[in-house]
């Protein structure tokens, strides 16, 4: 297996991943049940060096639920009939995976709504209020 390039200044070694086969639930007929296609790409996350401490932070919470107990990330692919093109969706997937948790994260400013939007919120709850009120019982 060759090294995994995320970007121009971080790649992951190919000693760092390992890939396993097994049998498909996917598609290829009688072919399903003799030929191991689905592909499982395994990335030790505990003993990693290319990742920054805070980036992968970010990817353990972004792949929570695809982390094991033993601190191993891993990602299957089935969609397709050949083992090299399961195993390409697996790369694939785990490039857009840490470019997600590449990205920085955006605090979000606290704004406050304008006095504009305050009076029409305003506006628009008493004139539901009304219209309610309209539907009453009260018949005099």
């Amino acid at each position: 297996m060759e090294d995994l390039v995320i970007t121009h200044y971080l790649t992951i070694p190919a000693g760092e991943l390992q890939a396993v086969y097994s049998r498909s639930s996917g598609p290829g007929g009688q072919n399903v049940n003799k030929v191991n296609t689905k592909a499982t790409l395994i990335w030790d996350l505990n003993s990693t060096q290319a990742l920054f401490p805070s980036t992968l932070v970010r990817l353990k919470a972004l792949a929570a639920s695809r982390i094991t107990d033993e601190g191993t990330l891993k990602i299957h692919s089935q969609v397709y009939r050949e083992q090299s093109r399961n195993l390409q969706a697996c790369r694939d997937r785990l490039r857009n995976l840490v470019l997600e948790a590449l990205k920085p994260l955006v605090v979000r400013k606290e704004t406050r709504p304008s006095a504009g939007a305050r009076r029409r919120r305003l506006s628009d709850k008493k004139a539901v209020a009304e219209k309610k009120r309209g539907r009453s019982d009260r018949w005099e």
